[in-house]
């Protein structure tokens, strides 16, 4: 009994021993987003995600101007041998031309639509605000638009973490802006930091 026992197991290792490896190719396929009707709580959860959806549309412009303005003088400060002086004259002059541009508009924006604003600019610059006003102006600045934030119960120092945010991660992407890269690698946008 014993003997056909050890016979029966040195069979299945001799198979075993036999058997080749083969190389095995591996593709990348492009991500896929399966998507389908969203089925919601209740009416009033349907309602705050529509509604959260028509801000966003609404700040579109303003979150466009504010990405390329970010990406403008951040490009400007990384040019060497540019002075102090030379780049508050860059940064006041930027900040006129954003001013005339969209300061009515701007003000005429709901609270609601103002914290979108600011939390989208932080997803698509990788900084919270109170760093780029402390970077492009100067702390005092940052320490005024704090303080005013947090009177109204705010928090410019706060960055963008798109784990507590999935709702506007979904209209963002739904939308054609999908999360930027240096969330993936946490990496900021910027060298500032």
């Amino acid at each position: 009994m014993v003997v056909l026992f050890v016979t029966s197991m040195r069979a299945k290792a001799q198979q075993q021993a036999a058997v080749t490896y083969d190389t095995m190719y591996t593709v990348k396929l492009p991500e896929v987003d399966i998507t389908d009707e969203r089925k919601w709580a209740n009416d009033t959860m349907r309602y705050r995600y529509n509604q959260m959806r028509y801000y966003v549309k609404s700040i579109l412009p303003y979150l466009n101007a504010a990405t390329k303005l970010f990406n403008e003088i951040n490009t400007k400060f990384e040019e060497p041998g540019l002075s102090h002086k030379e780049r508050k004259r860059f940064v006041n002059a930027k900040e006129d031309e954003m001013r005339t541009q969209f300061e009515d508009k701007v003000k005429q924006l709901n609270v609601t639509q103002g914290i979108l604003l600011i939390k989208l600019i932080a997803r698509q610059t990788g900084l919270n605000i109170y760093k780029i006003i402390d970077d492009f102006k100067n702390p005092f600045q940052a320490m005024k638009w704090q303080a005013w934030a947090k009177l109204n119960g705010h928090n410019l120092n706060k960055r963008y973490d798109p784990a507590t945010e999935p709702d506007l991660e979904q209209i963002m992407r739904g939308l054609g802006y999908p999360l930027p890269a240096f969330y993936n690698t946490g990496e900021t946008a910027s060298a500032l930091q």
